[in-house]
């Protein structure tokens, strides 16, 4: 019988360690856990931004730096 062992990813997401119950997530898989709803918002992994068209595909590791900031508008 083999036992399949749950792994878990640690990251940084806006400056707070967080847990995911997963060794690896897409930009757009952590932003549906977290429930990041918002139209317009910047995503920078690692210290680089990541165009809006490339979320699906983006890959989020263990130990990486994720930023999502949420734009607003105002006068």
């Amino acid at each position: 019988m083999s036992v399949k062992r749950l792994l878990n990813m640690k990251i940084i997401l806006n400056n707070r360690n967080e847990l995911f119950e997963s060794d690896s997530l897409t930009i757009s898989e952590i932003m549906e856990i977290k429930k990041f709803t918002f139209s317009k918002i910047i995503v920078k992994l690692n210290g680089s931004f990541v165009e809006k068209e490339d979320y699906t595909t983006t890959k989020v590791s263990e130990g990486d730096n994720l930023v999502i900031l949420h734009l607003l508008a105002g006068g």
